[in-house]
């Protein structure tokens, strides 16, 4: 068979592994071979040499039988008649939940392609928090599928490659699994673009050939200057990889001539005093370039990795990048969490960074109260891989994705830290809570109990978590105060029957939220609150097998303060502040819109559709101020801005916002205000206060412009 040398160097390099463990393997294999013998691959290969190499990447990574048994069957459950029941009595239930693990959900049906996607991904990263091997798995299959895919059609390739780039090459990236990051983004990129790899490779060899002498000058340089210093170390040239180079001239617009740092050295040395030693040698031998000394062996990156990065002006002014780091340290930069299994010298480093990657993984699972498409976007959004390092006023030392802000860090702390943060300190200093994070930042999060999740703050929080947490407090907050509208919209509608609520049987109540499919009567409460269900319709319903409904005139009106939360909202367009006449309006999805009874947009509508408008009045509450929108005319003259602005606040209001209209041919202008009132008299007040200006001729409240 095709497959038998391929075999043959498999068990070879099982020697690490009793012969117990080698005889289950070698079973494993069997059950594979006949599970998959009438398969084939598009290239025409027997399918089961898939299953091989995969098995055969993780025997390079030195782990344990059950990983190389499930790697082997990895596909057994999802292309053939095999059940998780049968591979667990053969092989063991652990080898069986690796195997479940990683199999996708094509049985199950979806809506499109990218929902199944996002829910075959979040499936895979449960597995991956109860047991990390099933990603390493994952990632070596999907390594040899790109390694392999010549016979694939081209848009199936170039989707497969989009997807790697997207979410799988960014999560070799997390574990810290860099080889194995680098070689799919290079493969990704030579399916994407075919060309411009091979241009690139090109001119890449080509400036290797020019440069060489150049090259081995630095190396030897390095070296002799490391020996005269006494210090005992490994060094190396290191070429950019072709996605990187790629990515560099695309996203700061260069040619290939103007990338200059595309070789760098590595310098591996015994233990980290050395890595110092070895450090101000070579700031010695060439001059560091200011700013591109990063110190990640004092407070290693997230996924583990530790290196002295520095920058140094070498010959003819060329830039030389330079990492140090020790033996220990290169390991886990090549194999990331696989180093736990792959060396055994560095046994406790890498429990400690499979201790951060479940974590890491645990935290994901947090999110599981969105949708999969919603889930698979917040994954996303994680694996960033730029990271800022931040400190707690305790200095823990805290690693946040690029452009994290204030409120990603008060969500990374703790929940109920990001639910109640109500404003911050950066540096000892007050900041907004949108303030973007910076390397070295002390941040401080001052936190209140009436303070509650801001809509606004999903416009620029980073993280997934943070997103996600904000969006189910918004979601349940809004299903809690569309319950309280909806009961009492359903009250004041059973009372304008004539029917008091407490005096419909229990059975009537059970009957109404069997027959509408819901839970509870909260949710039919949340229904009503949303606009989804009438409550005119679900009162008649309710009343119907009762035969309890009295003809009695409705006009019962509606109490509201204004600042019952997201199931009552003012209506942008005419902004009604207590004292206004108003109106109400169900909104499907969206709750009650509060409407003021003259505002221009809904006359149509109030017409048309008068079944849709409810009446409603102000319930007097102390304290809460209302945005409203007035414009003011005054004669062009210095200062007149700020004896206006002087006006309204000596009146008691705040300002929100202002802009001016003006024409260079009139001697007037218009200034338009956002101010916050309490009611009605207020804004009077404030309105009268403007009038003894002498340059004020003219003042209006504007109704309209806003939807």
């Amino acid at each position: 068979m095709p497959e038998e040398p391929a075999y043959q160097a498999f068990l070879d390099s099982l020697d690490y592994l009793s012969p117990v463990d080698v005889e289950r393997i070698k079973a494993a294999y069997a059950f594979a071979a006949r599970a998959h013998a009438s398969q084939t691959r598009m290239s025409g290969e027997p399918y089961v040499t898939h299953p091989l190499a995969v098995a055969s990447a993780v025997v390079g990574w030195r782990m344990d039988a059950d990983a190389v048994c499930a790697a082997l069957l990895h596909d057994v459950l999802e292309d053939t008649g095999a059940t998780k029941c049968e591979l667990a009595e053969r092989f063991g239930k652990e080898v069986a939940e690796l195997v479940d693990g990683l199999s996708k959900l094509d049985k199950m049906e979806f809506a499109s392609y990218q929902e199944a996607q996002a829910e075959n991904f979040r499936k895979m990263l449960m597995a991956m928090a109860r047991d990390l091997r099933v990603v390493l798995i994952k990632l070596a299959d999907r390594q040899h599928n790109l390694r392999t895919m010549s016979a694939m059609r081209a848009d199936k390739r170039a989707r497969i490659a989009r997807e790697t780039l997207e979410i799988y090459a960014p999560i070799a990236l997390r574990l810290g699994l860099n080889k194995l990051y680098r070689e799919l983004q290079d493969i990704c990129f030579r399916l994407l673009y075919p060309h411009r790899a091979e241009v690139l490779a090109k001119a890449l060899k080509a400036a290797h050939g020019n440069r060489r002498e150049l090259l081995t000058r630095i190396l030897d340089g390095i070296k002799g200057k490391l020996e005269s210093a006494g210090l005992r170390a490994e060094v190396f040239g290191r070429e950019k990889s072709l996605y990187s180079i790629f990515r560099k001239m695309k996203d700061k617009q260069l040619s290939f001539s103007q990338v200059l740092d595309i070789y760098g050295f590595r310098v591996v040395v015994d233990n980290v005093p050395t890595c110092y030693l070895a450090l101000g040698a070579l700031h010695a031998l060439y001059k560091p370039v200011p700013g591109k000394f990063k110190d990640y062996v004092a407070i290693p990156k997230a996924n583990g990795y530790q290196s002295l990065h520095t920058t140094l002006i070498g010959p003819y002014g060329t830039p030389v990048e330079v990492q140090i780091r020790t033996r220990e340290m290169h390991n886990v930069a090549q194999e990331g969490v696989a180093a736990h299994w792959l060396y055994k010298d560095s046994e406790e480093s890498g429990a400690d960074l499979q201790v951060k990657t479940h974590k890491w993984l645990e935290s994901l699972l947090e999110m599981q109260g969105s949708d999969s498409a919603e889930f698979f976007e917040n994954v996303k959004i994680d694996l960033f891989p730029d990271e800022v390092y931040v400190f707690t006023p305790k200095g823990r030392i805290m690693a946040m994705p690029a452009g994290a802000t204030v409120v990603d860090f008060a969500y990374a702390v703790h929940t109920d830290v990001g639910h109640h943060c109500s404003a911050a300190r950066v540096n000892h200093e007050l900041a907004p809570l949108r303030t973007e994070l910076r390397n070295g930042d002390l941040v401080e999060i001052i936190t209140s109990l009436q303070a509650t999740p801001n809509p606004a703050w999903l416009t620029y929080v980073k993280t997934g978590r943070a997103r996600s947490k904000i969006r189910h407090f918004l979601r349940t907050m809004r299903n809690e105060e569309s319950a309280r509208l909806g009961e009492r919209l359903l009250r004041q509608e059973l009372l304008s029957l004539g029917v008091v609520p407490i005096s419909i049987p229990a059975d009537a109540w059970d009957q109404l939220v069997k027959s509408g499919g819901q839970k509870s009567i909260e949710e039919v409460y949340a229904e009503i609150g949303l606009g989804k269900r009438l409550p005119s319709v679900v009162a008649r319903r309710l009343l119907a097998r009762e035969n309890l409904v009295t003809e009695t005139p409705s006009g019962m009106t509606l109490a509201i303060h204004g600042t019952e939360g997201m199931a009552i909202q003012l209506a942008r367009c005419c902004q009604p502040i207590p004292g206004d006449p108003i109106v109400g309006s169900i909104r499907k999805g969206t709750g009650l819109v509060i409407h003021a009874h003259d505002c221009p947009t809904i006359r149509k509508s109030r017409s048309a559709e008068p079944q849709k408008w409810i009446d409603v009045e102000w319930e007097p509450e102390e304290g809460k101020l209302f945005d409203v929108r007035i414009k003011v005319e005054v004669k062009k003259t210095r200062g007149v801005l700020g004896q206006v602005a002087a006006a309204i606040a000596e009146a008691g209001s705040n300002i929100e916002y202002v802009s001016m209209d003006t024409d260079p041919e009139r001697m007037f202008m218009l200034l338009h205000f956002t101010i916050q009132v309490s009611h009605r008299i207020h804004l009077a007040a404030v309105m009268r206060s403007m009038r003894h200006i002498p340059d004020v001729s003219r003042i209006a409240r504007e109704r309209g412009s806003e939807t």
